[in-house]
């Protein structure tokens, strides 16, 4: 961006995108703040920003790498869509029951650019999963059984999915407006000052000694900046590109070093403060305070990066990695110096979260604190140009999550038409048998299908309006469903045959992208074994902390000698008895019975000491 701002051959598209992504920068921190507009408002122009930035950003295909005539009548059909709907919402709003034809051709242009600009961002899936939705509208009365429904003409599905706050300016698009902008806009400057680098290099200094220092840097990373940044394949991009060269450099194979950024960028998305947009859709959507479900995050989240933690080290004794020079690696203590810095606006924002300020709120005054805290250090000093490139760069990453939170709307609208989320959990509620591992499972597989290919906003949206209801109806809490769909959305990012963030990982690593999937399958274990904790055990703080605490030290063993059992080595190589006893620790270490999780607990001190005593190799340890 700097280079291009000072370049006098700068296109015209590339000024309006600057144009654009500043007006909406002021646009939404106006209305935040001080300005007022309706819901319905502040959506639309919201959505007409950044469709029109898609439209400026993606060509409508690989052969056109400019804009051609199609693409400057979509976006006047854009302006034309969103400003109709602003100007006649209020008296759009009565006529509801009964749309003018101008309502309903609106209506139909919008939706198709919203399938449109999802298709630019975020391929197909989507795009198709939407599509489906809308024909079932249509189509339902051809169905038998739990599946039929009376069937809805056209005016009436369009009426749900333009007029009302139930489709594509529903839910998922006010949170975005709402929240999801203004943090991915604060991770942005914090980019900007050099805060990513930062917490990169800090997470080197930490453990560039250790064996599995480069993989475990890679870890650490992803867990500092994706509680902030939201986004899986972001945090792969911006730590990979340090990482996986690093990890590549000391011996690991191109997919493993890969597999490991992508599950470790995974976590970010569970770590709090931010953890991504489904955690502000969950809280709008259930009532329940932002604060409380950051809170009952932690212990799981944590769990989930020290299974990748495991691995990853294991991995390193195993195969023998070279360790990094000490030459090469940098002072914990001049480096958590240098930045420091920036700690105090991550510390302002988790602070007034937890003291229960709005999460806009919070997350405005900590931009304010961050721009005041940068010119602190030369380094770190904002400058117009950076600034330029953080609203950019922000706006870049924002809209596609936009496209998708649209066309998520139109999932959730033909859901609530046809009630098909009854259906499904009618279904769900069936095949489980009144067994909650069941219908855990059965959440797990809907979440692998419905969310291929689509990002963690969405593919929580899908599912979680199918399978919540049914898994309430069967006695679980509101937050403990939403937290089930909530992680096993993330297996989009690193399940394949479609896993953004392992794809990611791949090019940087240039690793093959379908192999790099699978390990960050394996690598993400913790992903689909934790969510099981929310069911059977007080992990969520519903006991009080000591409890939670008592449960996340056993899920940390248990997740240890499922490690050691699935990789077959400690210090030493293991044996296929001793793999099944370690697997035996895992089972009992997870099992809710608490002397049953004592004898495994005991069971792995002994296999541990039975390991290191009769390894011809003693005076090694562990960690060196």
């Amino acid at each position: 961006m700097s280079q291009s701002l000072n370049n006098k051959r700068t296109s015209i598209t590339q000024w309006m995108i600057i144009g654009i992504s500043v007006a909406m920068a002021f646009y939404h921190l106006y209305f935040a703040t001080i300005g007022f507009l309706t819901e319905m408002s502040w959506r639309s122009g919201h959505l007409i920003f950044a469709a029109v930035l898609i439209i400026l950003l993606y060509p409508i295909s690989k052969k056109h790498k400019k804009l051609i005539v199609i693409d400057w009548f979509l976006i006047i059909l854009i302006l034309i869509t969103g400003i109709f709907i602003i100007n006649q919402y209020p008296k759009m709003s009565l006529r509801i029951g009964d749309p003018l034809v101008i309502d309903i051709v609106m209506g139909s242009i919008s939706t198709l650019i919203v399938l449109e600009i999802t298709r630019r961002t975020l391929g197909w899936p989507l795009v198709i999963i939407a599509i489906v939705f809308l024909l079932y509208c249509f189509t339902g009365q051809y169905f038998s059984g739990i599946m039929s429904h009376r069937g809805f003409d056209f005016d009436r599905v369009i009426t749900q999915t333009y007029m009302t706050l139930e489709g594509i300016y529903g839910l998922p698009l006010g949170v975005m407006v709402k929240y999801v902008y203004f943090f991915i806009l604060f991770a942005g400057f914090l980019d900007a000052t050099g805060a990513g680098k930062w917490f990169i290099d800090f997470a080197f200094a930490l453990t560039g000694r250790m064996r599995s220092g480069p993989a475990l840097t890679a870890v650490i990373a992803s867990g500092f900046m994706g509680s902030v940044s939201g986004s899986a394949v972001a945090n792969t991009v911006a730590t990979g590109s340090f990482t996986i060269p690093l990890m590549k450099k000391v011996g690991y194979k191109p997919e493993i070093a890969a597999a490991i950024e992508a599950a470790a960028s995974t976590g970010g998305q569970l770590m709090p403060p931010i953890m991504g947009a489904g955690a502000f859709i969950m809280a709008e959507w259930t009532g329940i305070p932002y604060r409380r479900i950051v809170l009952v995050s932690i212990i799981p989240a944590i769990l989930y990066f020290l299974s990748v933690g495991f691995f990853v080290h294991i991995r390193a004794l195993k195969e023998g990695v070279k360790k990094v020079p000490i030459s090469e690696i940098p002072s914990i203590k001049a480096q958590f110096k240098s930045g420091v810095h920036y700690l105090i606006a991550i510390f302002i924002l988790v602070y007034m979260i937890a003291n229960g300020y709005s999460a806009t709120y919070s997350v405005c005054l900590s931009l304010i604190v961050l721009i005041a805290i940068s010119f602190l250090r030369k380094e770190s000093r904002l400058t117009l140009s950076t600034v330029l490139d953080a609203l950019v760069g922000s706006a870049k990453k924002a809209v596609p999550v936009s496209a998708a939170c649209g066309a998520a709307g139109i999932v959730v609208g033909t859901v609530g038409l046809t009630g098909l989320g009854l259906k499904f959990s009618a279904m769900v509620i069936s095949v489980a048998g009144g067994n909650w591992v069941y219908a855990v499972l059965l959440v797990m597989i809907a979440s692998l299908f419905l969310g291929m290919g689509l990002p963690v906003s969405a593919a929580y949206v899908v599912v979680a309006v199918l399978a919540v209801p049914g898994l309430t109806e069967l006695g679980m809490t509101a937050l403990v469903a939403h937290l089930i769909v909530f992680w096993y959305s993330q297996d989009s990012n690193i399940t394949p045959p479609v896993c953004l963030a392992s794809f990611a990982a791949a090019g940087i690593a240039q690793a093959k992208p379908m192999k790099t999937g699978l390990h960050s399958w394996v690598l993400a274990k913790g992903l689909y074994i934790i969510p099981f904790l929310f069911v059977y055990t007080p992990i969520l703080l519903t006991e009080g902390f000591l409890q939670a605490l008592i449960v996340g030290v056993l899920a940390a063993l248990g997740l240890f000698s499922f490690t050691v059992s699935l990789e077959g080595y400690l210090v030493r190589p293991l044996g296929i008895i001793q793999r099944l006893l370690f697997l035996t620790v895992t089972i009992s270490c997870f099992w809710p019975e608490g002397y049953i999780s004592l004898a495994g607990v005991l069971l792995l001190a002994i296999l541990i000491s039975y390991q290191i005593l009769t390894n011809p190799k003693r005076k090694e340890v562990m960690v060196h």
